[in-house]
């Protein structure tokens, strides 16, 4: 497994672009973990780094090489599992890039179900947008995404697909808090608390603001749904979120539905990477949380 931990060393240092960083990390002297670059570099017959002031900044071919170290440590993670399997015992890793929406509620709650069935399996989140979520599993740095309304890609191959409401967010007692469903032109009366144009739904919101043609009082804006809820749960302001991406611990807040005729749902989407083959662990995590979906919100 030497060559292994070799390519697990030239990930690190292309991730912190320090030698000195990654050497304490991976435990090693710097010297050493030098040496194993240069070794591989000769061997390969050309530089995968450019050696700068400031750091190793991978060139060219060291992205190439990147890809390739990914997509090898994430077949051996998927082998490893399935020999883990044979024995009767789960184990492995998953690594889920997910929307901030799902971060912080959805996720860890299906994480804290898949690993009291199988504690042997770590989990690492990767918080992304939903441009970043996708990339990051064609970049072989996540087995899973879950995103709302992914861009157009490719690669990106969606195993589950759910369409949400999107909803206005405010306190209990907030004066359109008695009603089913609000209109967008109802909500925009009220100061808002807008998402951050680094997420999905902002961009959502701002096309239907257009539409409308709707002035929008903007007191707070942030790309932490956390900030979003906080002040929209203390405070007479509006913020907005799909019906999935909602904690079901915010007890200060109640969730109304934006009529269809102004935001129409969009969509949640579980995808991989075309044409990868998941290892058990994932592969099991991708049923579990599908089930959870499909049996909260319906397929489609």
């Amino acid at each position: 497994m030497k060559h292994l931990k070799t390519l697990q060393c030239i990930s690190d240092v292309a991730g912190s672009g320090s030698i000195r960083q990654s050497a304490e990390r991976l435990a090693i002297t710097p010297s050493a973990l030098t040496r194993k670059i240069q070794d591989f570099e000769a061997e390969l017959g050309t530089p995968i780094f450019e050696r700068m002031p400031q750091g190793m900044r991978l060139n060219a071919a060291g992205e190439l090489v990147l890809r390739h170290i990914r997509a090898q440590l994430s077949d051996f993670e998927r082998l490893r599992s399935q020999i883990a399997d044979l024995s009767g015992v789960r184990r492995g890793h998953v690594t889920i890039a997910a929307s901030q929406a799902f971060a912080h509620g959805l996720i860890p709650h299906e994480i804290g179900i898949y690993r009291a069935r199988h504690p042997l399996v770590s989990f690492t989140v990767l918080v992304r947008d939903h441009i970043h979520a996708v990339k990051a599993v064609g970049g072989f740095e996540a087995d899973v995404a879950m995103v709302i309304a992914p861009p157009p890609a490719p690669e990106f191959q969606p195993l589950l697909e759910i369409h949400q409401p999107l909803c206005a967010l405010m306190s209990r007692d907030h004066p359109l808090a008695s009603a089913r469903t609000v209109r967008l032109r109802e909500c925009l009366q009220y100061p808002i608390a807008m998402p951050g144009p680094s997420l999905a739904i902002r961009h959502l919101l701002q096309a239907a603001i257009v539409r409308a043609a709707l002035p929008v009082n903007t007191v707070v804006e942030s790309d932490s749904f956390e900030v979003l809820r906080s002040y929209a749960g203390n405070e007479q302001i509006i913020s907005f979120q799909i019906r999935a991406g909602i904690p079901q611990d915010s007890a200060n807040l109640v969730a109304r539905e934006i009529d269809p005729r102004d935001m129409p749902p969009t969509q949640l989407v579980l995808g991989q990477l075309r044409g990868r083959s998941l290892s058990v662990a994932a592969a099991k995590f991708v049923d579990q949380i599908s089930g959870s979906l499909h049996t909260r919100y319906g397929g489609g």
